[in-house]
């Protein structure tokens, strides 16, 4: 895969991951911020587009709303919901099945470097501090997962993460692009991870194309180096 093209600003229409695509990874979700200089660069591409772009992440909305501006759409816990510009990001209710969290926390309890970030009806285990788990941690979530139908695990960047089946980058695209603000517009997706490839089948399956970032397989006719590289296409774009 060669770099990407250029945005049509008027015909396209942009969706961007942020942990690793916007934000280098880092081991404290809780310190990742962008500049002042990053925070105005989008500002400006999205008022250049007429509002036809939106952070789609994993994090949960209120958590993403801390790090986004409230003049560009926020999409969090992978699609679970939305704050349009101008809109307070507020997360819908409802947490994870109490089983499945106890689950998940007996299972990290006996796992050093291994810890729960609970994200409203997502939960996400994290072992960046202890990569060497990772076989043993899937085969224990996914054995707890399997009793909760509704749920599925997908494995990501040194995370595992509990889902509900409306948890999903690409049902989240689709839905976006049927709005009035999408409308006629092709999308274009840009993203790292696992969760970013259905938001790239759907991208592609509405005339658009994804970008992935960084090194790995992917459905994305397009690749973009790492986050610094993001960031130049998208300073060549604005």
């Amino acid at each position: 895969m060669t770099a990407p093209p250029s945005l049509d600003r008027d015909s396209h229409a942009l969706f961007l991951d942020f942990d690793g695509t916007l934000a280098p990874l880092q081991a404290d979700p809780a310190t990742v911020f962008l500049t002042a200089d990053q925070t105005a660069l989008l500002t400006s591409l999205s008022a250049a587009m007429r509002g036809a772009l939106a952070i789609i992440s994993g994090r949960d909305i209120q958590d993403l709303g801390l790090r986004i501006p409230s003049d560009i759409i926020r999409i969090g816990g992978h699609g679970l919901d939305v704050a349009h510009a101008g809109q307070l990001p507020v997360r819908q209710p409802g947490v994870a099945p109490e089983a499945l969290s106890t689950a998940f926390a007996e299972t990290v309890a006996a796992l050093d470097g291994v810890w729960i970030e609970p994200k409203g009806r997502v939960l996400a285990v994290h072992y960046r501090d202890n990569p060497e788990a990772a076989a043993a941690l899937g085969a224990s979530l996914g054995s707890a997962i399997d009793r909760h139908p509704d749920y599925t695990l997908q494995g990501g960047k040194m995370v595992f993460e509990a889902k509900p089946s409306a948890a999903n980058k690409g049902t989240a695209l689709k839905i976006a692009m049927q709005s009035d603000l999408f409308a006629d517009r092709s999308p274009v997706i840009v993203g790292d991870d696992k969760t970013d490839e259905d938001a790239m089948i759907a991208a592609t399956e509405l005339g658009g194309f994804g970008i992935k970032v960084g090194d790995g397989d992917s459905v994305a006719q397009w690749r973009l180096h790492d986050t610094a590289a993001v960031w130049n296409w998208l300073e060549t774009n604005a």
